[in-house]
């Protein structure tokens, strides 16, 4: 059996990068720190003009109808530049559109699926494990979960609270909104199901940018080391210096494998899937958190300066971890599975037992 990805795959995920290089510096990602959004309409409609936006998207709605499989490189670039743009409420809330349009609601698909590929609207995702929303100040079209229903909101419909946040690419809202029958669009076991599949998505999402962050950090490190000297040579010669970095690219190389596994659960819907995810989302943190300790340890006291971009990458990787489920929710989730024998794909949320 082969477990590698096909070359289409790897082509696509080169392109992605290329692009993003060009266009998502380190110059780049700052100059949007100090804009009312901290966002870019134009790099949002040349990234849609790649596709990226549209890779989710069936080809009868204007995609390129691929699955998380196709998908998983593309993310993993984007953490590898530090990008910021709502690149994991996309592929999120694009399925859960598609699924939404399978489960009644074709009229939503119609509208947004199309406008979504094309890079013309933008989404956002509510869910039980934060009371804030990412993006939610330049999404047109934002989910939110209430109890076991699902709603669908447009801007109109919400009022929006900015919320402060260490990661200066990251912009937190609070949402309040009044749930109504006009906005219902999954009730019940449906509406369940969907919060469920959509929570995954997302963590698998950040799962896969931390990868990307994790490894601009240990090159941030390893180009660090080459040129600082002392004693008249490179530091990146000391065995210490060594060993911090190559620890931090065992750990990111470990945690690539679950990731990847995690994108073809997702993609085939397995009956794991969650658990997948959840291993995937402790795996990606625990490495990028501990390359981004590791790198800071390398640089030293100029790595703690607002000049030096290597910050860029820690607070990435410090507000991903968190995002879609800290590393400690998704343990919890693993060990029910593990302790119980349940798979948590058949529930949603974890209730901490009493010591």
């Amino acid at each position: 059996m082969e477990f590698g990805f096909s070359e289409d795959q790897t082509l696509l995920g080169e392109t992605v990068r290329d692009f993003l290089q060009a266009e998502c510096t380190p110059e780049a990602v700052r100059s949007l720190w100090d804009t009312e959004t901290g966002r870019s309409d134009e790099f949002w409609t040349r990234f849609s003009e790649v596709g990226v936006p549209g890779l989710l998207v069936p080809e009868a709605f204007g995609g390129l109808g691929l699955d998380e499989r196709d998908l998983i490189l593309v993310l993993e670039e984007t953490g590898r530049v530090g990008l910021a743009e709502p690149i994991v409420s996309i592929a999120a809330g694009v399925p859960l559109l598609v699924s939404l349009g399978q489960e009644g609601q074709t009229a939503l698909a119609e509208q947004w699926l199309p406008a979504v590929a094309t890079g013309e609207a933008r989404l956002a995702l509510g869910h039980d494990g934060s009371p804030f929303v990412a993006d939610a100040h330049v999404a047109d079209l934002i989910f939110m979960p209430h109890g076991d229903d699902l709603h669908a909101l447009t801007k109109d419909a919400v009022q929006l609270t900015a919320q402060p946040a260490n990661d200066q690419s990251q912009r937190l809202f609070s949402v309040e909104w009044t749930p109504q029958e006009a906005t219902l669009v999954a009730t019940g076991a449906t509406g369940r199901r969907l919060q469920q599949e959509a929570l995954d998505r997302g963590a698998m999402a950040c799962a896969a940018q931390l990868l990307g962050v994790a490894q601009s950090l240990i090159d941030l490190g390893v180009d660090y080391a080459s040129q600082r000297k002392q004693f008249g040579v490179a530091v990146g010669t000391f065995q210490a210096v060594k060993h911090r970095l190559a620890n931090a690219k065992v750990k990111v190389e470990y945690a690539r494998s679950v990731v990847y596994r995690a994108a073809h659960s997702v993609a085939l819907n397995t009956s794991g899937r969650s658990v997948d995810v959840s291993m995937a989302k402790v795996a990606a943190g625990e490495a990028a958190t501990f390359a981004t300790k590791e790198s800071l340890q390398v640089h030293g006291a100029i790595g703690y300066t607002y000049e030096q971009d290597l910050h860029i990458w820690m607070k990435r990787a410090w507000s991903l971890d968190l995002a879609f489920g800290s590393g400690a929710w998704h343990r919890a989730r693993v060990a029910d599975a593990v302790v119980d024998g349940s798979l948590p794909a058949e529930t949603f949320g974890y209730t901490p037992v009493a010591s």
